[in-house]
């Protein structure tokens, strides 16, 4: 089998860091996986058993590999991983996130573990943007990347031109509505915009749908934006739920 290299963007394929990453991407994405890789101190707990299990049924190879696992990970203490190959989805014809150049990894990973909680399972990041497929993403969603249509586009027009019959909500803090009202008089399919972590979104996109915003007190400037996406997806899920009372 070739060696391993430590992950850059440019290689075809990733790494699922952990039992429950890695777990996830086989009960979800069995396909993508190419190796496991378990380390020389791991311990035979259950989860390992049960990793070691699916592995087996698609016919993965395991591997020891304690070196790699030290190298792509930067830890001492991650005793498995699964080697992936990268994949982008179509997008299905439902409610979307579109992230519009997040550059944070963490924030990244954790806007896609909310986005399959709240039901959101149509993901679009538009470049330039952090990179979904570095492993601390993957690892920081939980494996919830490999529960989701992901799809990365040059650009938000490239997006549009796909999917031009949805309604767009894009989150800016001088927006006139107010999240409660629009999430009540949203019909789908819609798309929550979220923008970059400093800048937010250009103004122009005030122009596009109904901009929204998430009132706070005047103690802070702005909501993380990891947060504001979860409010903003939970605010929506939870109206289309009572009106389906």
């Amino acid at each position: 089998m070739p060696s391993l290299a430590p992950y850059f963007r440019d290689l075809d394929y990733s790494y699922a860091l952990g039992l429950f990453p890695s777990a996830q991407l086989m009960q979800k994405r069995p396909e993508l996986a190419r190796r496991l890789l378990v380390s020389s101190r791991a311990e035979n707990s259950e989860g390992l058993a049960a990793l070691r299990e699916m592995c087996r049924l698609h016919h993965v190879r395991e591997e020891r590999a304690d070196k790699a696992l030290a190298r792509v990970s930067g830890k001492e203490n991650c005793f498995a991983a699964v080697v992936f190959e990268k994949f982008q989805s179509q997008l299905s014809g439902g409610n979307h996130l579109v992230l519009h150049h997040p550059g944070d990894k963490g924030n990244l990973g954790t806007m896609l573990r909310t986005a399959l909680g709240f039901g959101f399972l149509n993901v679009a990041v538009i470049r330039p943007a952090a990179d979904a497929f570095d492993p601390h993403v993957v690892r920081s969603s939980m494996g919830a990347i490999f529960g989701l249509n992901l799809r990365y586009y040059d650009d938000f027009e490239q997006y549009r031109a796909q999917f031009p019959a949805h309604a767009l909500y894009p989150f800016m803090l001088d927006a006139s509505v107010p999240l409660s009202q629009a999430a009540s008089q949203a019909q789908p399919p819609f798309a929550l915009i979220m923008g970059n972590e400093g800048s937010g979104l250009p103004p122009a996109f005030a122009a596009l749908g109904q901009p929204v915003r998430i009132p706070h007190s005047g103690e802070i400037d702005s909501l993380n934006l990891s947060v504001a996406a979860a409010i903003g997806m939970y605010a929506f899920t939870n109206q289309a739920q009572e009106r389906e009372v």
